[in-house]
Parts: C-alpha cells; structure tokens; sequence
C-alpha cells in the first residue's frame, strides 16, 4: 500500500498544535529564527532541524495510520509500517531522533474501533513516548523490552516502573 502523509489534524490527536507548527515552519535557513524554541521542543543534537522534518513526519505518520484503518476494516490481520515506530516522541517535544510519534496516533486510530489495544515494544531503548502517551488508561497496556541501566537511553523503564499493571 502507498499511504498518503498525515495531515497536521491527524497528527495533533496527539501532537501540541504549536510543536506541529514548529515542525512545519522551521528549515536549516530559518532555524536561527527558532532557536528560542529548541529547548521547549527539545531541538538540538538528537533532534536536529533538517530540510523537510515536516514531510517526513507525515510521511512515515501516515503509513501508521493506513496500516491501523487496514486493519480496523478487516483489510488485513496484520500490518507493517516499516518506516515507524518512532516511539520517543512526546506530546509537545521530539527526543531520541523521534519527532512524531506515530506508533501513539496509529494506537489512538485502532481505538476508534477495538475496546483495547496491547503495545509491545521490542526495540533496545524503552518505549517512553509511548507509555508517557497511555499511562492514565486502562484501554493501552505497553509492554517494552529493552536495555537499562548505565545512563543508557532514554534512562526511563526500570524493571520496577510497572505503573498500573504487575507481573505476578
């Protein structure tokens, strides 16, 4: 399938309208301009401006959304986005070379149709984007396997951070 970008309201189910704004004005050219908001939207070494970030977003937003609709109309079982998965992301700031996190709006498409959803995170950073986006709900449970410790990234996802839910 060849999915179309997510618009910027696609994106804001989630996103902070003035960090999508950011998002969609700020260039290599003009990012002097900005730099007043790098620290608020966590903009630097990690997250670096580069031409087209908006696009980009919206492109690889866009294939989480398809694949969720896919599979909310019975198109498949199964769905990959293989340019996703960028599960850092928070509402309001990018981090860890995450600006939007799709795998979030993806989560919030399958909700319009499935009473719960399970998110397992099998990448070797914890899924903190992720779980920040769903802790107070009972409707997502994040299960993230990862490395931790020795200030790895992002520090987040102590195996006795289990929040709501407990492995007995």
């Amino acid at each position: 399938m060849e999915p179309p970008k997510a618009s910027f309201e696609e994106m804001s189910q989630y996103h902070a309208p003035d960090f999508l704004e950011f998002l969609r004005t700020v260039n290599p050219y003009n990012a002097h301009e900005y730099e007043y908001l790098f620290g608020k939207f966590n903009i630097g070494e990690d997250c670096p401006v580069f031409g087209g970030v908006y696009d980009f977003c919206s492109m690889y937003t866009g294939g989480s959304i398809e694949a969720a609709r896919a599979i909310n109309a019975g198109i498949c079982d199964i769905a990959i986005n293989w340019s996703g998965g960028l599960h850092h992301a928070k509402k309001s700031e990018a981090s860890g070379f995450c600006y939007i996190n799709d795998i979030v709006i993806g989560i919030i498409e399958l909700l319009k149709k499935h009473q719960r959803v399970l998110y397992i995170d099998i990448d070797i950073h914890h899924g903190d984007g992720v779980q920040e986006a769903f802790y107070w709900t009972d409707r997502v449970m994040t299960v993230s396997l990862h490395r931790f410790g020795n200030y790895f990234f992002p520090g987040t996802g102590d195996m006795h951070d289990m929040g709501k839910f407990c492995l007995i």
